[in-house]
C-alpha cells in the first residue's frame, strides 16, 4: 500500500489549475495553426492569427488564455493500492482548486447555489470531479477548466437503435448549428455515445481530454469522427465570423447501453482548450 499525504495532492492541482489556464496543449496549438494554413475565408485568417497570438502571448508572459477561467473540471484515477493520508481526498483537490485559482490570480466563476441565490464562492470551488478506481498504486490528475461560452450550447440526444449512424450524425449536427459561432470557435467536440443520459455527458466531456491528434481506436468509430469533422467545417461557421475551420477535432467516446436507447450527447469545446494532467 503507498501512501499519498493531501498535502501532495492540494499542491499539485494549484500548479494544474494554473498551468492549465496559460498553456495552451500543444497539440491544440498545432491544430489552429494547421486550420491557419487551411483556412480560405481571410477574416477567418485574422482571426486565427489572432487566436494563436494570444495563446503564445499567454504562455509567454503567464496569464490566463481567456478571462474565463471556467469551472474546475477534475478526472481522478485512485490506484486500489493508493492510501490517503493526512485528510479527505475531495477536501484536498477543491483546496487546490481554491489556492489554483486565488493565488493565480485566475477569475472565481463559480456560484453555491444555482437558482434562488447565487452567491460567488470566491475561490471557484467546487470543483465538479469524476473519481475511476483502477488497478495500481498512482493517482491520476487530469485539471481540465470549462468555460460556459461553449459549455452552455452543449446538449443530449436520446435515441432510439433504429436511428443508427445517420441519426448520430443529425443529432449532433443540429446541436453544432444551435451553437453556431456562439462557443467562440474554432472548437473541440466531444461525443458521447451509449450509456444513460448521465453516462453520455460524461463521455463526451471525458472525450475532450485526449489529444486531437489521436483517433478513436475503434476503426468504426475513427471513421465517423473524421466525418462529423467534416460536416462541421462544411457549415460555413468558421473561427467566429465566417470560415472553414469551425471544429479542430471531433473525439468520440462510447459505453455500453440498454437494447431500447441510443443517447448521444455532445460536449463543445472553445479554442482554448484547456487541461492539465499528472501522475502522483
Amino acid at each position: 500500500m503507498r501512501e499519498i499525504d493531501v498535502n501532495t495532492i492540494t499542491e499539485n492541482v494549484a500548479k494544474m489549475c494554473m498551468e492549465a489556464a496559460y498553456y495552451l496543449p500543444e497539440d491544440v496549438y498545432r491544430g489552429l495553426k494547421k486550420g491557419r494554413e487551411t483556412e480560405t475565408s481571410p477574416v477567418g485568417q485574422v482571426v486565427l492569427d489572432q487566436i494563436i497570438k494570444n495563446a503564445e502571448i499567454a504562455k509567454n508572459e503567464d496569464r490566463p488564455i481567456c478571462q474565463d477561467t471556467g469551472m474546475t473540471i477534475v478526472f481522478l484515477k485512485l490506484g486500489q493500492e493508493v492510501h490517503i493520508t493526512g485528510g479527505d481526498l475531495y477536501e484536498a483537490v477543491n483546496a487546490g482548486i481554491a489556492k489554483g485559482y486565488t493565488e493565480g490570480y485566475l477569475r472565481k466563476s463559480v456560484v453555491a447555489e444555482p437558482l434562488f441565490n447565487r452567491v460567488n464562492t470566491k475561490n471557484n470551488t467546487p470543483g465538479v470531479i469524476y473519481t475511476e478506481i483502477v488497478p495500481g498504486d498512482k493517482l491520476d490528475i487530469t485539471i481540465a477548466p470549462k468555460g460556459f461560452g461553449s459549455e452552455n450550447k452543449s446538449g443530449v440526444k436520446m435515441l432510439v437503435p433504429a436511428d443508427g449512424v445517420e441519426g448520430v450524425k443529425k443529432a449532433v449536427m443540429e446541436i453544432m448549428l444551435h451553437a453556431s459561432m456562439n462557443p467562440c470557435p474554432p472548437v473541440v467536440v466531444g461525443v458521447g455515445i451509449g450509456g444513460t443520459m448521465d453516462r453520455a455527458a460524461y463521455m463526451s466531456k471525458k472525450a475532450l481530454t485526449r489529444s486531437i491528434e489521436e483517433r478513436n481506436p475503434m476503426p468504426e468509430y475513427a471513421k465517423l469522427e473524421e466525418e462529423l469533422l467534416e460536416l462541421i467545417n462544411k457549415t460555413g461557421i468558421g473561427p467566429q465570423l465566417g470560415g472553414n475551420t469551425t471544429a479542430l477535432a471531433v473525439n468520440i467516446e462510447w459505453g455500453p447501453t440498454h437494447i431500447a436507447g441510443l443517447p448521444v450527447a455532445v460536449t463543445i469545446c472553445c479554442h482554448a482548450m484547456r487541461h492539465s494532467h499528472r501522475v502522483l
